[in-house]
């Protein structure tokens, strides 16, 4: 069973396949979640903050793909060449990845601020990373070499 966390995530994310982010209501999410709206605010603060989370998922859950990929034996280059099909693939089936990968928001996507981390962040740690906003799309690319470097 998900987390209250993963719940919502899952409910903001699954609103969006039918209206835009700024349609998208607190109230919806948290019910479609299960949870009370008092839940939602407790864990996001805002519908920013939840919007900077759901982003911040979507990034994960595509360098943990990446990781998969390129964990694979094979050859280096065939593991290079996994991940820009995968990449594309996913691109194009998750219109949030997309969006991440190329910087291009729309009215349909939630396009949180980038936030600079504070000098003592308070909050769980992965709330303090969640709240860090969205990476760049050189931040992925970066993340992506590194990875295939120490692959």
């Amino acid at each position: 069973m998900p987390t209250a966390r993963e719940a919502l995530l899952n409910a903001a994310l699954s609103a969006l396949t039918d209206q835009s982010w700024s349609a998208v209501r607190m109230v919806d999410v948290a019910s479609a979640a299960g949870v009370s709206r008092q839940t939602l605010y407790n864990e996001f603060g805002s519908k920013d903050g939840l919007a900077r989370a759901l982003v911040r998922r979507e990034a994960d859950l595509y360098l943990h793909g990446v990781e998969r990929l390129l964990a694979e034996p094979a050859d280096p280059v065939d593991r290079l060449v996994s991940v820009a099909e995968w990449t594309v693939s996913e691109a194009r089936a998750r219109p949030l990845l997309r969006a991440l990968l190329t910087d291009g928001w729309t009215e349909r996507h939630p396009a949180p601020r980038r936030v600079r981390p504070t000098a003592s962040p308070g909050g769980a740690p992965a709330q303090r990373r969640a709240d860090a906003g969205p990476p760049a799309p050189a931040d992925l690319v970066a993340a992506v070499r590194n990875r295939a470097v120490a692959a």
